[in-house]
């Protein structure tokens, strides 16, 4: 074997670099003029930079161990901007491997063809945009107003038109636009935040979004803002019940609400990937759950159709959230008035039972108990189980990498295998949990499972994704897994 010189690396280097920079205008065009979503292995590349796109590539050489060149996946992304086809999900990652690994001598251009034959009958100007209402501005609402505007040129499926907040005092605009911009845990906003101060207004990406300020949710007029038939999304969490929620159908231009935390009573508690089948036109009132629910759902459902799960314990090692105090104060929860930049503080969670809400077969078979730790962003749940089969390291981590990459559950479920990961390396995570394949322990019929969770982020993006179910502009996901 020849041994590599510095210079075949670097011209290596310089020949995907190439590549990927060829790439980064094609994958906008296809998102902006064909409503096609790119990514790469499960990496969602678009708006993303070289490097991004690089080290998507070598992600699926980590995980999956496949030998991906950028330049196999430019020549699926050219041909993907030849075809006249739109609106769906496309890995041109996984599309590049199958077309490598699969031709029977028909090129690249037929190939696609005939994997993407449904996309054919697209036609950009049937889509319609969606008002979306975010009622409280919060960690997760300003997440939320990132991805929401962060996906403007596509025209995908919905646009946020307005901010509901109670009014600040000082300069109370300037200052949510500012927050809005700057994030000590998420970093600089890709994007360009302006304001009207006149009209009241922030523009986010050529997004014109309202900013009205009020005290109660019914009392709102939307339409005298242009907005009719909006999904309001409250991230307040001051209203969980049917009755409280109501409150927003109450105002008029509005048509459905969804709360970002468990909701109670009959109220739908949705885990996307898991029972957001359940939705249906009627569904005026919706909870997302919580970040937890999301991060451990989609995991105990793949064990427990693999494996069967009898019974188990989830222990939430959590990051500090805004509930708690910074230095040692009242609050009416117990332990919570601690100083939680100080302490672990241990409390309780009510996401043992509040996945079988969205996971009904697991009812009854876990209890559960959280700790929240002196980290702003990030958390961990370990999973400690009783399984119906015996089961091995080995067994658990194959069955796991393949639901991460190839499974319904692909967008849901997150895998590293990195004997070096830690908290912060999952800040930014685009997965409800991500499943840690160096820390599985499994003895018999028992295995101990841990689960890394942007609890904000990661979170959100389960939230955008149930929007996109209720806006009617969920895209498909191609290629088709076997």
């Amino acid at each position: 074997m020849t041994l590599k010189t510095r210079e075949d690396y670097l011209k290596n280097w310089e020949e995907r670099e190439r590549a990927a920079e060829v790439m980064v205008p094609l994958i906008g065009s296809l998102f902006r003029d064909k409503l096609i979503e790119t990514s790469v292995y499960g990496n969602l590349v678009v708006k993303s930079t070289v490097n991004d796109i690089l080290k998507a590539h070598d992600f699926a050489h980590q995980v999956e161990h496949i030998d991906l060149s950028p330049l196999e996946t430019l020549d699926v992304v050219k041909a993907l901007s030849e075809l006249p086809i739109g609106g769906a999900h496309i890995d041109a990652g996984k599309l590049a491997v199958k077309y490598r690994e699969n031709n029977k001598g028909e090129s690249l251009t037929d190939f696609l063809k005939e994997e993407l034959v449904a996309l054919f009958s697209f036609d950009k100007s049937h889509t319609t945009n969606r008002a979306i209402v975010l009622y409280g501005f919060g960690r997760i609402g300003r997440l939320l107003a990132r991805l929401l505007t962060d996906q403007t040129g596509g025209g995908i499926g919905f646009r946020l038109r307005a901010i509901v907040v109670r009014k600040g005092q000082g300069n109370d605009l300037v200052k949510r636009a500012s927050l809005l911009r700057f994030d000590s845990v998420h970093g600089p906003f890709n994007g360009i935040v302006d304001i009207d101060e006149e009209a009241n207004t922030m523009i986010v990406n050529g997004q014109r979004i309202q900013v009205i300020y009020s005290d109660a949710p019914d009392t709102i007029d939307y339409t005298a803002y242009g907005i009719n038939n909006a999904i309001v999304v409250d991230n307040t969490g001051k209203w969980r019940d049917r009755e409280g929620l109501g409150l927003h159908l109450k105002a008029a231009g509005v048509e459905k609400t969804m709360l970002t935390a468990p909701g109670k009573g009959d109220i739908k508690n949705i885990v996307h990937g898991i029972n957001s089948d359940t939705i249906t036109k009627e569904d005026t009132i919706l909870s997302a759950a919580s970040c937890t629910t999301n991060a451990i759902t989609p995991i105990l459902k793949a064990i427990n159709d693999k494996f069967g799960i009898i019974n188990g314990h989830l222990e939430t090692v959590h990051s500090y959230t805004n509930d708690q105090n910074l230095i040692d104060n009242y609050h009416k929860g117990d332990r919570r008035g601690r100083s939680a930049p100080l302490n672990m503080v241990l409390t309780e969670t009510g996401a043992a039972t509040a996945v079988a809400k969205a996971l009904p077969e697991m009812a009854s078979k876990l209890t559960g108990s959280s700790v929240r730790v002196p980290t702003p962003n990030v958390s961990i749940v370990i999973l400690s189980l009783n399984l119906d089969t015996e089961v091995t390291k080995e067994g658990i981590n194959d069955y796991m990498r393949y639901i991460a990459m190839h499974s319904d559950l692909q967008k849901q479920v997150g895998y590293t295998n990195s004997p070096e990961a830690v908290s912060s390396d999952f800040v930014g995570s685009r997965s409800a949990g991500v499943f840690d394949a160096v820390a599985t322990i499994a003895t018999g019929n028992r295995c101990v499972l841990y689960v890394w969770y942007d609890n904000e982020y990661g979170y959100s993006c389960q939230l955008i994704r149930i929007l996109r179910e209720i806006s009617g502009a969920a895209l498909p996901v191609y290629p088709v897994e076997a």
